[in-house]
């Protein structure tokens, strides 16, 4: 595999470089473990140090060089030494051709793996750090024993001492989408990041490991991997060295450990020797941390337990996956997560023998939303004899692992079961939530209305009438909808999972129909609720973030979409594999950065979205319209014409009541391929559609997309007693005494100001939206004010310039229709020449480097001052910058 780039640490390698050339000549050695990334850091240093300020020399020592006298000065000093010198005589000229070499430039010595160096190299390092023109830099491996030389240099006070700590999540994502030409799935990265533990060259084996096995694969241009683990000779290897030869007792403990971490220590005293235990620890095979009041042990790299579970025969695996088993079970389960653990040891080793054990397992996994482990252990408590409740538990969490095709054959295979009303509702809406989601059979909600009415059971009928409130929301039979979940939140006897259920179907409404309030304190109320509708009903909580998820987007509520996608339960979901969760997550993660004008992150982050939900057509359509609207406001027509194709391929029919979303998208799509008398047209169109739908909350934001594309006067909505029609700007002023919340009220002052060409107005209510962190509304806000003061020729054009320049600042690359259309057109003449004038060249500079007549160049000049509305160069950068697209920086 080729040379890996360099990708984060961004803070070290500063730190680095600062030590480097700061005046004070203080050095720095950074440590670590092996293929932590300390020699690419000291590598990337020494390159970025211009050669015609620094004498910058690099030193690698090895083991090959450490017994040999001035050994690892090898690559510095001249092939022959003066004859007969003394050890100090041959220092002094070593250091003195050092000097020479430098020929009065700073000194920058680097030491590579310097707890390597021989005794008189590490002492001729000693003394150039001493040299007021020199600085030392360089790197050491943990727990090796350093030349006292080498030592000194920080307790003398010479260089600075740190240590070079893991590489963070977000640096070994970057690492991974360098090397990958592309994004990697969220859920990948982590645990990739986690088992090679933030070490480059761990990471580099795996993936060099996965992607020669075919385990990564790349979906809409986003990296997977599938989680399988098939370690390539040279990192077995690797991790082989590292643990070196055990003893009996001390491998009996990393193995038990392997199998069981994080293992109480108290537990694993019972099964090994104290003594093993802590040789075990000495050697860096184990660590010991506290949680809360117990002391844990767990393997010191990730990867440690891959290779020991690997080279366990399968005998001995089983008999110590029963022995930890065995061992809990003694000692009683204190913990929440003992109980899952005990029934994982026990399958593994063969050794599970109780249903209720593995169904009681099953259900927490997927209360935790562990898809992948819930279902192992709901199939193995079918197999044990489960019957009913398992089948009904492991035909939720197949619809959840999308196959819902064998979800329905394990619910068939168990019809007979059916014998009361109890079992009888559970079997309907768990078959009726597979056929409608997973199977997208429409006809599933006429089905399940009409066999649910035969139950008696109050609670009974509440549960099914439950299920078929949110199936009709999401087809858009919204007033039977509403209908059917009060009738649910009536009914005394109606189970807390039913009640809240209904009530998600109730919040979701509300918030499109701009109840803010009213959906904030129905969504408030359910996740209180939470503890006690999560065991029978855990994708409850898919139902509840959708709710949420729409009050957050129409309320503009971006730090909302912040913290929920920081929320425990996308923790839960990415870690376990839900991916229904993760992809919707993703979705309006993806919809924040769009709005904050972080266009490479919408994009980057929709996308990953459509490859999670590939598979799956509960969110795929919506993700491909979030991906359509993160390529529109690049500017990129033709991937967003591709991602609409995509979303009408993959929506599902059971879904409608996403299609505010996927027409919202449709338009934005028409308005980038430069179509905006198609896209104003679909945008009216859509807004009297959600009109009659009563879904406030949404049409006021396609309203303020058609402001936005300059149709505040756009006619919309039904015609008046006088013959007229409300233009957007009215109808939008309506709506903002409708819609709860800042966002509706503010995006009608906007219609008005645009409606009646306000500048002032714009320019605030362009204030107000960079508030809310809606940094491309208000920059088109900016922009739009901006055209028509240069119009008008006024003095604000300046302030409103570089208030655009600022805002645009905080983007990447932004082109909305709206941008463009109140952007001055240069010619790629008059860009080149403003380019130039704005670093600061004169025109003698720019015509002989454009190969024009000064006289040419000054004409050019007056003619971009006059379309910029500037008077000279002073004012030339910030005009620039405000211009989309451009950053105003230097000409190639």
């Amino acid at each position: 595999m080729s040379r890996w780039k360099f990708v984060g640490r961004a803070d070290e390698l500063n730190r680095l470089l600062s030590a480097a050339t700061g005046a004070q000549g203080r050095g720095l050695f950074f440590s670590g473990i092996a293929g932590i990334g300390k020699s690419r850091l000291l590598r990337e240093v020494v390159a970025a140090l211009p050669r015609e300020t620094y004498a910058v020399s690099l030193v690698a020592a090895s083991a090959t060089t450490a017994a040999l006298p001035f050994g690892g000065l090898v690559q510095l000093l001249p092939a022959d030494q003066p004859p007969g010198l003394s050890p100090a005589g041959i220092l002094r000229w070593a250091v003195d051709v050092v000097q020479h070499q430098a020929a009065g430039r700073r000194i920058v010595l680097a030491i590579d793996d310097a707890h390597l160096l021989d005794p008189p190299s590490a002492a001729f390092v000693h003394l150039i750090a001493r040299a007021d023109n020199s600085t030392v830099i360089g790197t050491l491996r943990d727990g090796e024993q350093l030349p006292l030389p080498i030592r000194a240099l920080w307790t003398d006070g010479l260089v600075d001492h740190a240590e070079l700590s893991p590489m963070c999540p977000a640096d070994t994502a970057g690492l991974l989408a360098a090397v990958l030409n592309g994004p990697v799935d969220a859920g990948s990265a982590d645990r990739l990041g986690r088992l090679s533990g933030g070490n480059p060259l761990l990471l580099r084996e795996l993936v060099h490991a996965a992607a020669g096995s075919g385990e990564l694969t790349s979906t809409y241009g986003v990296w997977k991997w599938n989680g399988r683990l098939e370690l390539a000779p040279s990192l077995t290897e690797l991790i082989d060295t590292r643990i070196g030869q055990l003893t009996p007792g001390v491998r009996a403990v990393v193995e038990l450990v392997a199998f069981g971490e994080p293992l109480g220590l108290q537990l694993l005293a019972k099964a090994v020797e104290p003594d093993d235990v802590e040789t075990a620890e000495e050697r860096g095979l184990i660590t010991v941390v506290r949680d809360d009041r117990r002391l844990d042990v767990r393997l010191a790299h990730p990867l440690y337990g891959e290779v020991m579970r690997r080279n366990c025969p399968v005998s001995r695996t089983r008999r110590l996956q029963a022995r930890l088993a065995a061992l809990l079970q003694e000692v009683g389960s204190r913990r929440r997560d003992d109980l899952l653990r005990v029934a994982v040891w026990r399958l593994d080793s063969g050794t599970a023998q109780d249903g209720a054990m593995l169904l009681d397992a099953a259900v927490q996994a997927f209360t935790r939303y562990d898809v992948p482990l819930a279902t192992r252990l709901a199939r193995a408590a079918l197999h044990a004899g489960g019957a009913f409740a398992a089948a009904e538990l492991l035909a939720t969490i197949l619809m959840f692992a999308d196959q819902p095709e064998e979800a329905i054959g394990v619910l068939d295979a168990v019809a007979g079961d059916v014998r009361d009303d109890r079992r009888r509702s559970r079997w309907l809406t768990v078959r009726g939530m597979v056929s409608y989601w997973g199977l997208s059979r429409e006809s599933t909600v006429e089905e399940i209305a009409t066999r649910g009415a035969g139950l008696t059971d109050s609670a009974d009928q509440a549960r099914v009438l439950a299920f078929e409130a949110i199936m009709r929301l999401h087809r858009l039979d919204l007033g039977l909808a509403l209908r059917l979940s009060r009738t649910v939140l009536d009914r005394p006897a109606a189970s807390v999972a039913a009640r809240e259920l209904a009530r998600c179907t109730i919040a979701h409404l509300q918030a499109a129909q701009g109840q803010l309030r009213r959906s904030a304190t129905a969504i408030e109320l359910t996740q209180s609720e939470a503890a006690r509708w999560r065991t029978d009903m855990p994708y409850l909580q898919l139902a509840l973030e959708l709710a949420r998820g729409t009050r957050l987007t129409i309320g503009g509520d971006l730090a909302g979409i912040d913290a929920i996608a920081a929320d425990e339960f996308a923790d839960l979901a990415g870690a376990g594999d839900f991916r229904l969760g993760t992809g919707y997550l993703a979705i309006l993660q993806a919809y924040a950065a769009r709005l904050r004008g972080q266009s490479d992150a919408a994009l980057r982050t929709s996308l990953g979205a459509c490859a999670v939900l590939a598979t799956s057509r509960v969110y795929a359509g919506l993700a491909q319209a979030e991906r359509a609207q993160a390529a529109a406001l690049r500017g990129d027509a033709a991937q967003a014409a591709e991602a609409m194709a995509e979303a009408d391929r993959t929506h599902a029919p059971g879904m409608a009541v996403l299609y505010p979303w996927l027409e919202q998208a449709r338009g934005a799509a028409l308005a980038a391929a430069g179509d905006l008398p198609g896209a104003t047209r679909h945008l009216a169109e859509l807004a009297d559609r959600l009109r009659a739908d009563g879904f406030a909350g949404h049409e006021a934001h396609v309203l303020h997309d058609l402001v936005r594309l300059e149709g505040a006067t756009t006619p919309v909505g039904p015609t008046c007693s006088d013959g007229s029609r409300r233009t957007v700007a009215q109808r939008l002023t309506e709506l903002s005494e409708r819609v709860d919340g800042t966002l509706v009220p503010l995006l009608a002052r906007q219609g008005r100001a645009v409606a009646a060409g306000d500048t002032v107005e714009l320019l605030a209510v362009a204030d107000d939206l960079a508030g809310l962190d809606l940094v491309v509304w208000a920059a088109e806000a900016t922009a739009a004010a901006l055209h028509r003061l240069r119009t008008q020729r006024s003095p604000l054009v300046g302030v409103a310039r570089e208030r655009l320049a600022g805002l645009l600042g905080r983007c990447d690359v932004v082109r909305t229709p709206a941008l463009r259309a109140g952007a001055p057109t240069l010619t790629d003449r008059e860009w080149q020449i403003a380019r130039l004038a704005a670093d600061g060249e004169t025109s003698r500079v720019i015509a002989e480097r454009l190969y024009l007549s000064a006289r040419t160049v000054e004409n050019h000049l007056q003619r971009i001052y006059g379309k910029l509305g500037v008077t000279g160069r002073t004012e030339l950068r910030a005009a620039l910058r405000a211009i989309p697209g451009h950053d105003g920086g230097p000409v190639d």
